[in-house]
């Protein structure tokens, strides 16, 4: 159905392990964690995915899908006023993306897309060529003979059991 394609993060992480080890504050500056969190599932001959987008307006959602890739882009904006002291900020902002390789099975023709509660729900079909079907076997017919072996001088020939 779908791939997962999950960027390079593991170098955020690093850096949090060695701030840690350093002893050094968490940032107040919000982190850019930028991967969309997905759900992926099959439902009723339909693939469906959920994108989760808090905060994001509706008008700030991109979706794409270019050679069975699907492109989910999206921003946040971030903007303390100066006013304000920020003490941490860790809820993500910023642009973000995300992107699933669809296979072959999909009907990428047909995708419906809806966003509400900051969830955006893409759905699309299972092509029917893919869907899965009940094949008949045929059987050869059996084809048993008998007959009975005769000598020359027409009498039936002795069998032997071994």
């Amino acid at each position: 159905m779908a791939t997962r394609y999950v960027p390079l993060t593991s170098f955020n992480r690093m850096e949090q392990l060695v701030d840690g080890l350093l002893g050094q504050p968490s940032r107040a500056v919000p982190r850019g964690d930028r991967q969309i969190p997905v759900d992926a599932f099959q439902r009723d001959g339909h693939l469906e995915l959920h994108f989760d987008l808090p905060g994001v307006p509706e008008d700030g959602v991109e979706l794409s899908i270019e050679r069975r890739v699907l492109t989910v882009r999206a921003e946040r904006p971030y903007a303390p006023a100066d006013s304000q002291t920020v003490f941490f900020a860790e809820r993500p902002w910023g642009r973000f993306s995300r992107q699933v390789v669809l296979g072959d099975t999909l009907d990428t023709e047909r995708v419906n897309a809806s966003f509400a509660d900051g969830v955006l729900t893409v759905t699309m079909p299972v092509a029917d060529a893919a869907k899965s079907r009940r094949i008949e076997i045929t059987h050869a017919p059996l084809r048993a003979e008998s007959r009975e072996v005769t000598t020359e001088a027409g009498e039936p020939a002795p069998v032997s059991v071994n």
